[in-house]
C-alpha cells in the first residue's frame, strides 16, 4: 500500500515535470484512478508538446528493480512505433553499466534522447523548493535576441551543467539557454542567463 502511494507521488512529480517542459497532459493522466494501478508498467505515459505535435515523449516505469540492455531495447522499439524522439525511464535502482552504455549509444545512433531518473529523485519536485529560483528555457529566437542585445558570444554566458538537477528536470541539452529569475531584496528580482554545457 505504501509503495502505491510512493509511486503515485513520483508520477505526480513526473506530470509536473512534463507540464513544465510544455507537454500536453490529458485529464485522465492528471486524475489517474488508483484502481487502474496494476503494476509499474501500467503507469507508462505518452505525451506530445503543446506547440509541436511531432515532439513527443514517453515515460516508462520498469517493473524490474535493475534495468538492463534488453529492457532499454524494448523501450526504443516502442518509441520507434509511435515515432517518439524522447523518453524518461524511472528506475528503482541504478541501471547496469551496460545499460548506461546502451543509453548513450541509442541516443547517438537513433537521434533520440533517453533520460534516466531514480525514483528517489522524483519523490519531491525540486523546483517547488523555496531556495530554487524560477528557470525559463529560452527559444532560439529569444537566445539570439539576448546575444545581440548584449553584444556577446554564446560562450561568454555563465554556464549550467547538463547533469545539474534543475537542468535534468527541464530536459536541457548542450546549447540551451535558461533565464533564471531570483528574488532580490534591493531590486525586487534579479535576472541571470545560463548556457547549458
Amino acid at each position: 500500500m505504501e509503495d502505491i502511494n510512493r509511486l503515485l507521488q513520483i508520477r505526480k512529480t513526473v506530470l509536473q515535470m512534463l507540464s513544465d517542459r510544455e507537454y500536453i497532459i490529458t485529464a485522465y493522466e492528471q486524475d489517474y484512478p488508483r484502481e487502474s494501478f496494476v503494476s509499474r508498467e501500467s503507469l507508462t505515459m505518452y505525451c506530445v508538446k503543446k506547440d509541436d505535435p511531432t515532439d513527443s515523449i514517453y515515460v516508462f516505469f520498469p517493473d524490474a528493480p535493475k534495468v538492463g540492455v534488453t529492457q532499454i531495447k524494448k523501450y526504443v522499439d516502442v518509441m520507434k512505433d509511435r515515432q517518439a524522439n524522447r523518453a524518461i525511464i524511472v528506475v528503482q535502482q541504478n541501471i547496469t553499466p551496460f545499460a548506461k552504455q546502451a543509453l548513450a549509444e541509442f541516443s547517438q545512433e537513433k537521434k533520440i534522447t533517453l533520460e534516466q531518473f531514480n525514483e528517489a529523485e522524483l519523490l519531491v519536485n525540486i523546483t517547488h523548493h523555496q531556495l530554487v529560483p524560477k528557470h525559463i528555457l529560452l527559444t532560439k529566437e529569444e537566445k539570439l535576441e539576448l546575444l545581440t542585445r548584449y553584444k556577446m558570444k554564446e560562450n561568454q554566458l555563465p554556464r549550467i551543467q547538463t547533469n545539474d538537477p534543475v537542468a535534468r528536470y527541464y530536459g536541457l541539452s548542450r546549447g540551451h539557454v535558461v533565464k533564471i529569475v531570483r528574488p532580490s531584496e534591493t531590486a525586487g528580482r534579479y535576472i541571470t542567463y545560463r548556457l547549458c554545457v
